[in-house]
């Protein structure tokens, strides 16, 4: 097994191209099917976002890529399968998107409780976390398992 600090930057690198490849993977589907309230706008997106002026795609993987860093931590601990693991970390993040940040920001806590809005952030987050949980065993050596 890798030492926690690599383990810790592989779970950043392997989040940051989860959420370059998974997620906006998941939103590109939303963006082409255009359903009712679970349609997004184009994926990629670059507009500037507060205070630094990054666009939007960098700070998404930015934020993704601390999510790794736990995940990547905790992976020796982890024993389901590492995509379940991911869809959990998946819908976690989604839970903070939803119910943290808004509080931390002054914002409506829950997406105003649209459960479509519910319904996109976990199917957005949960794609991505199951990228984090295929991508990062690609990444890292792990001892085999003992019967």
């Amino acid at each position: 097994m890798d030492t926690p600090a690599k383990r810790a930057i592989l779970g950043f690198i392997a989040a940051a191209i989860s959420v370059l490849t998974f997620h906006q993977a998941m939103w590109e589907a939303l963006h082409v099917l255009n359903l009712p309230g679970l349609a997004m706008p184009p994926p990629y997106p670059t507009k500037a976002v507060p205070p630094l002026g990054v666009p939007l795609i960098l700070d998404l993987c930015f934020w993704g890529g601390l999510y790794g860093i736990v995940f990547g931590l905790l992976l020796p601990r982890m024993t389901a399968p590492l995509w379940l693991c991911g869809l959990i970390l998946g819908i976690i993040a989604a839970l903070v998107g939803l119910l943290v940040v808004p509080a931390i920001k002054g914002l409506p806590i829950g997406a105003g409780w649209v459960p479509l809005s519910w319904l996109r952030s976990f199917l957005i987050n949960g794609f991505w976390g199951i990228g984090v949980g295929i991508i990062l065993p690609l990444m890292v050596r792990r001892r085999p398992r003992l019967a």
